[in-house]
């Protein structure tokens, strides 16, 4: 008779299977928490952002050292910090470096979904400031819109 009832039960009880199942919960939350996916995002996007800091001032010396030392044309005045862009009171350095120094003028990613600016006549803000320094030649470009309170900043 024993052997009979051990025979057709089959499967699992319900308390067995909410235990399982809080278990995975609880493994979820913790894998979650680790991960937080937030925060993968903020720094994936600041890591485009110091990329572009960067290429946007690697076109701008390199359009210097062709040009014996002058800067783009459309330079903000010394001291003065300016969104690069093609809007009113911007640095609109577009034309100056697109297509012989850079393929595209890269853009925040939170600006215009972060689509480089290739047609300079079109343009658009970029989300990035550059300035130039009132006591040397000095400059920097910057990305104001960092996130997690990094900041990017490169000065040459």
């Amino acid at each position: 008779m024993k052997h009979y009832l051990s025979t057709l039960r089959k499967g699992f009880t319900l308390i067995e299977l909410l235990v399982v199942i809080g278990i995975l919960a609880v493994l979820l939350a913790i894998t979650l928490i680790a991960i937080n996916p937030a925060r993968q995002f903020s720094q994936a996007n600041n890591t485009k952002r110091s990329s572009d800091v960067n290429a946007i001032l690697n076109a701008v010396d390199q359009f210097a050292a062709d040009n014996k030392g002058a800067l783009p044309t459309n330079m903000p005045a010394a001291g003065t910090v300016a969104t690069i862009g093609n809007g009113a009171l911007e640095a609109d350095i577009c034309a100056d470096l697109v297509t012989r120094y850079l393929a595209a003028l890269p853009v925040d990613p939170l600006v215009n979904n972060g689509t480089p600016i290739s047609d300079c006549v079109v343009g658009g803000s970029t989300g990035y400031t550059i300035v130039r320094s009132a006591t040397d030649n000095r400059v920097t470009v910057a990305a104001p819109s960092q996130e997690l309170g990094a900041v990017i900043s490169v000065t040459r």
